[in-house]
């Protein structure tokens, strides 16, 4: 089956999939846990086939550990698809309403968007977390993985496969896997306009440019990470400490890991080595400013170059900053939009920095690590929007509905 043919039965079975009951969703969604649970050795062993030849195909170590499905994150993807069933549905409901002097009553009420496709590399939990997403929000969902993932993608949907078999009133279109991971199939979907509502690649640079060159349909970009923490003057010194280590080491391969580290000048000398130290002694390699090189000789030099890259591995750019809205301007320079952090016992300066700098999500005095739909409370996200446009952050399921606006009367003409 083309990927043509796949969205337009994606849409022909949108229809169906908006108009189901919230205790029917559930039902299906409470199914596809089980199923994944029941699959869950022949997901983990083509897991670890597709891991195996990933690795001797040379890939990024960074790749490998995002494509990697060991039984935590096994026991993680079912208890991801059972923290959206238990989601409240965004569907039907009323956002706001009014009436108007005229006596009309305006309602703006959520529905499904329709159609959303996901083009997303290595993840596979990503299959069934945007299963879920959609489904629960009332879409269909057209999934296209990367090779890397292939059998892995495959093993997973055909558990999501049988458990909406279990349901005669839910289409099987409801979740389509693209089976063909070429550049072509990915171009065709990116094009597929008239039958794909929203479109959210998650990936690379590489996928990213391929989508801003060649989509045609609407999309909300997933893009790069490149986090900051700024450390200010105020603030409290082990917390600062223990943020930054989290924010760096928890889970370096991911898109809300700090990648650069900005210290108030007033904290270069008593507070900033020993940090560097803990970095360190962890395995990061320090790249830092002359002043860092100073106060702490083994750090690498920082470049131009340093400071625009999301590493997404033990590597951390360090740079002393004059004060808090030096730190600003250099985010706004090299910032991604994605998440960025301070550490401050200023309230006036945390505000500042909260209202000044662009990005989806801003942590005060805590780590950028908790920049993820789970930890907001969404269940899971289909990804995090690095764009102002419909959506910004972590995207859970009322990001996957749009408003309609009913307006109820009572027989009113318009006369002018």
């Amino acid at each position: 089956m083309s990927v043509t043919e796949i969205c337009e039965n994606a849409l022909a079975a949108s229809a169906v999939v908006g108009q189901l009951t919230t205790a029917k969703k559930d039902q299906v969604l409470s199914d596809m846990a089980a199923a994944v649970e029941r699959h869950r050795q022949p997901i983990t062993e083509a897991n670890q086939r597709d891991v195996a030849a990933a690795r001797e195909s040379g890939v990024a170590p960074t790749l490998v550990d995002r494509l990697t499905l060991n039984d935590r994150r096994m026991d993680g993807l079912v208890k991801a698809i059972r923290t959206v069933m238990a989601q409240p549905d965004p569907v039907g409901q009323v956002v706001k309403g009014w009436t108007r002097p005229n006596g009309l009553l305006v309602e703006q009420v959520r529905e499904p968007l329709g159609v959303v496709a996901v083009i997303y590399e290595a993840r596979p939990n990503v299959t069934a977390e945007v299963a879920a997403l959609c489904l629960k929000s009332g879409n269909c969902a057209v999934l296209r993985g990367s090779s890397m993932a292939v059998e892995t993608n495959a093993a997973i949907m055909t558990a999501l496969s049988e458990a909406i078999a279990l349901h005669d009133d839910v289409p099987a279109a409801a979740v389509q896997l693209i089976g063909d991971p070429s550049r072509e199939a990915a171009v065709e979907l990116m094009r597929a306009k008239g039958y794909v509502d929203l479109l959210v690649p998650r990936g690379g640079p590489a996928l990213i440019d391929s989508v801003e060159q060649n989509a045609t349909v609407p999309t909300v970009i997933d893009g790069a990470g490149n986090c900051h923490t700024y450390v200010d003057a105020s603030a409290d010194r082990t917390m600062a400490t223990e943020v930054s280590v989290n924010a760096k080491t928890s889970r370096p391969s991911v898109c809300n890991a700090m990648e650069t580290l900005l210290v108030h000048r007033d904290l270069a000398t008593d507070w900033l080595p020993g940090v560097l130290d803990t970095f360190a002694g962890l395995g990061v390699e320090i790249r830092g400013c002359e002043a860092v090189r100073r106060v702490w000789p083994k750090a690498m030099e920082a470049t131009e170059e340093d400071w625009g890259t999301e590493y997404l591995g033990p590597v951390l750019a360090v740079r002393v900053v004059a004060d808090a809205e030096e730190a600003i301007a250099h985010i706004r320079r090299w910032g991604t939009f994605n998440a960025e952090g301070i550490v401050t016992s200023d309230l006036a300066v945390a505000r500042r920095f909260a209202q000044s700098v662009n990005a989806g999500s801003v942590f005060i005095n805590a780590s950028t690590r908790y920049s993820d739909g789970g930890e907001f409370g969404y269940g899971v996200e289909i990804g995090v929007s690095t764009q102002k446009l419909h959506v910004r952050g972590p995207m859970g399921v009322e990001a996957l509905t749009t408003v309609k606006n009913v307006v109820w009367g009572t027989g009113q003409t318009r006369v002018l």
